[in-house]
């Protein structure tokens, strides 16, 4: 039963880094700007929006362009956190590795 105990030990230290890691998302910033800088976002990385900024001038624009263009730099900011939250999960979990799972 000595692999069983090794087995806990790395599961326990791999639970370990991730929750360092989940600290260092959300602790990450990322800026996404979209229409030209009309409209920035604030993002960490662990996927919460922290800031919306829209420039008063283009609220002036078309109402639809107005909304397309909100509505995809959420979106990219989405991904951009989502891509960089799997980027950096991958980095701990790939450290370790169960037997029969690889």
């Amino acid at each position: 039963m000595a692999g069983v105990g090794k087995l806990l030990k790395q599961a326990q230290k791999m639970q370990r880094s991730i929750e360092s890691l989940q600290s260092q998302l959300a602790a990450k910033e990322i800026d996404v700007a979209a229409g030209g800088g009309a409209v920035k976002i604030k993002i960490n990385g662990a996927g919460q929006f922290t800031s919306l900024a829209l420039d008063p001038e283009f609220l002036k624009e078309d109402a639809k362009l107005v909304s397309d263009t909100v509505l995809a730099a959420v979106q990219d900011a989405a991904k951009q956190a989502k891509d960089f939250n799997d980027a950096e999960m991958q980095k701990v979990t790939s450290a370790f590795q169960m037997p029969g799972m690889m």
